[in-house]
C-alpha cells in the first residue's frame, strides 16, 4: 500500500485484496459442513434453529489472504437473552468437545487449527474460536463460533400483545419458512429490543443475536464499497496493527460502520466514487475521532419510547467517538478503545501517494439531522446541519436566509403540555438532545404592542413575544395594581397560563387580551 499510486489503487486492490474463487469456495464447503455438524450431530436434546454465517465472510467483504467468519448457533435451549448468558458456557464446553472428537471423521477441505476460546466479558467466553487453513496456499479465515437466543425469529408472547406491544401472532421479521432465517432488511417488531434492554445485559453482550441484521446493512452495499470496506480492513490489518501491537484497537466493525457512513454522507450512496476520496475521507474520520457520533435508525427508531429513551441517552451521555451498531442499539463499539494510536497511524497516511494529492469527501464527523424553522407568520426554513452545530451558530444561519438579527432571534421547541424549552446559544443540537428531525419555532424578539381591555378601557403595553404571561401580568400590575393573583387573562376564548409565552397562544402586535379579575373569594368578575 505505501507504494501505490492513486491511479493504481483499484486495479490493486483487485488484484491483491478479493479472495480467490477457489479458496471462496473451499471455505463456504468448509463451513457448511460445520453448521451442518451443529445442527444433525453436536446435539441430542437441543434442536439447533437455524446457523447463519456472519463476519467479512457472510458479508462478502472479505480479504484475499486472511478473513473472518461467525457461525451463529441458535438454539432452542435459550429461550431468552438471559438463557443465553446463564448457558453460554456450557454449550460452548460441549461444542468444543464434540468437534474435538469429530474433526478427525469429518472431511474437509482446509485444515481445523488453533480450536481455542474467547471472550469479552469478564472470564466468560463467549464464543470458540478456530482457524481454516487452506491446504494448498496461505489463506486462511478465521471462524467463531457464537451460540445465541433467536430474538428475530421468535414470535410475540402473550404477555407483550397484553402490554401492547404487538398484534397477537404479529412477524417479528421476514423470516424463510425453510431455514427460519431474516431475509428482508426492515426492522423487526420493536418488543425484540424492548426484551433486550430488560435483559440489562453489558453493552453489545447480545450483539450476536442480531448477526442476520448486521450481515444484511453490509451485505446490501454496492461492490465497489465493499472493496473499499477491503482497503480499511487490510489498512487496520496490515498497516494499524503491526504498528501498534500492544495497543487495544477499536474492533474492526466500528471500521467498516465508519466508512458506511462517509461513502453514504460523502457521495449520496452513489456507486460511482473515487477509491481514493473514499479512503482519504476514512483517515480524515479517524483523526478527528473526539467527535465522531454517528448512528442508524434503520432497524429501531429513536422516537420508540423505551428504546429511544435508552439509544438518546447513550448517545448523549457516551465518550466520543460514538458509532452506535445499526442493529443493536446496545452496541456502542469501541468506547474503551485506544483510537490515539489509530489516529496517529491515520494522519501519518495520509501522505501515502494513493491519498497525498486527492481531497477527502464533505463529511461531517458528527451526523447531520434535518431541521425545520418555523416563524409565526407560517413561513418555514428547512436545513440539514451536523449535531456538533451550536444554536448560535444555527442563529447565524437563519440570519443569513432571513436576513433577521441574531440578537433578535429566540429559538425554541413547543411541546404538548409542556412550557416553551428556549434554546441556549452555547449548547449544540446534540447536547439540546436533538437527535433526529426536528421543528424549532423561531420568535422574532423586537417589541410590539399589545391591548388589555377590562370593562373600562383598552390599556396598551409593550411586551416582546418571548415575554410570559406571568411577565405581562407583573406588567398589568406595575401600571393598574392590579395583583397578580387577582388577573385573569384570556385570548382567542382560552384562559392564558402563566409559564407560556405570547407566543404560545399566537399574540401578535394590536392583538386584545381579555383582564378578568378575580375576587377574593375565588368567583370572577
Amino acid at each position: 500500500l505505501e507504494r501505490v499510486s492513486q491511479r493504481e489503487l483499484d486495479a490493486w486492490i483487485a488484484r491483491n485484496l478479493e479472495p480467490s474463487t477457489a479458496f471462496s469456495r473451499q471455505v463456504k464447503e468448509t463451513v457448511k459442513k460445520i453448521c451442518d455438524f451443529l445442527k444433525e450431530q453436536c446435539f441430542d436434546s437441543i434442536r439447533v434453529h437455524k446457523t447463519v454465517k456472519g463476519g467479512s465472510t457472510g458479508k462478502g467483504t472479505a480479504l484475499k489472504n486472511n478473513s473472518d467468519a461467525d457461525i451463529v448457533v441458535f438454539l432452542s435451549c435459550f429461550s431468552s437473552y438471559q438463557d443465553q448468558k446463564e448457558r453460554r458456557a456450557e454449550i460452548l464446553n460441549h461444542i468444543e468437545k464434540m468437534l474435538e472428537q469429530c474433526r478427525a471423521t469429518l472431511t474437509f477441505s482446509v485444515m481445523i487449527i488453533n480450536l481455542r476460546r474467547k471472550g469479552r466479558f469478564g472470564t466468560s467466553a463467549r464464543s470458540l474460536s478456530l482457524t481454516l487453513q487452506s491446504t494448498s496456499c496461505s489463506e486462511s479465515v478465521d471462524v467463531d463460533v457464537l451460540p445465541a437466543y433467536d430474538a428475530l425469529g421468535r414470535a410475540p408472547r402473550s404477555t407483550d400483545v397484553e402490554l401492547g406491544a404487538a398484534p397477537a401472532g404479529a412477524a417479528l421479521a421476514a423470516l424463510s419458512p425453510c431455514t427460519g432465517q431474516v431475509i428482508q432488511d426492515a426492522a423487526p417488531d420493536p418488543n425484540v429490543y424492548v426484551r433486550l434492554l430488560a435483559a440489562r445485559g453489558d453493552l453489545s453482550e447480545f450483539s450476536p443475536c442480531f448477526t442476520e441484521l448486521q450481515k444484511l446493512f453490509v451485505k446490501r452495499c454496492p461492490a465497489k464499497l465493499k472493496n473499499l470496506l477491503r482497503l480499511v480492513k487490510y489498512w487496520y490489518k496490515e498497516v494499524l496493527k503491526p504498528r501498534n501491537p500492544s495497543a487495544n484497537l477499536p474492533p474492526k466493525y466500528a471500521l467498516e460502520l465508519l466508512t458506511i457512513y462517509a461513502w453514504e454522507q460523502g457521495t449520496g450512496a452513489s456507486e460511482d466514487f473515487s477509491m481514493a476520496e473514499g479512503f482519504r475521507t476514512v483517515l480524515e474520520l479517524l483523526c478527528q475521532h473526539q467527535k465522531v457520533l454517528i448512528y442508524w435508525e434503520k432497524y429501531y427508531s429513536l422516537q420508540h419510547p423505551d428504546v429511544g429513551v435508552f439509544v438518546k441517552n447513550l448517545l448523549l451521555h457516551s465518550s466520543r467517538p460514538v458509532i452506535l451498531d445499526p442493529a443493536d442499539p446496545t452496541g456502542i463499539l469501541g468506547q474503551r478503545a485506544d483510537w490515539g494510536a489509530v489516529a496517529k497511524e491515520a494522519t501519518r497516511c495520509r501522505s501515502l501517494p494513493c491519498v497525498a494529492f486527492v481531497h477527502p469527501w464533505n463529511v461531517q464527523p458528527a451526523r447531520p439531522v434535518t431541521v425545520e424553522i418555523k416563524r409565526l407568520t407560517g413561513h418555514t426554513l428547512t436545513m440539514s446541519i451536523s449535531l456538533d452545530t451550536t444554536i448560535l451558530e444555527l442563529k447565524r444561519r437563519i440570519s443569513a436566509q432571513w436576513d433577521i438579527p441574531v440578537y433578535q432571534q429566540c429559538l425554541g421547541q413547543q411541546e404538548p403540555g409542556r412550557a416553551p424549552l428556549t434554546l441556549q446559544d452555547s449548547a449544540t443540537l446534540a447536547a439540546s438532545g436533538f437527535l433526529g428531525s426536528t421543528m424549532l419555532m423561531l420568535l422574532q424578539t423586537e417589541d410590539m404592542e399589545v391591548l388589555v381591555k377590562d370593562n373600562c378601557r383598552m390599556t396598551p403595553y409593550t411586551v416582546r413575544p418571548t415575554d410570559t404571561i406571568q411577565q405581562l401580568k407583573q406588567k398589568i400590575y406595575e401600571k393598574q395594581r392590579v395583583h397578580v393573583d387577582q388577573q385573569q387573562l384570556m385570548f382567542d376564548s382560552k384562559q392564558l397560563e402563566d409559564q407560556y409565552t405570547l407566543a404560545h397562544y399566537g399574540i401578535q402586535s394590536k392583538s386584545v387580551i381579555y383582564l378578568l379579575l378575580r375576587l377574593r373569594g375565588g368567583t370572577d368578575r
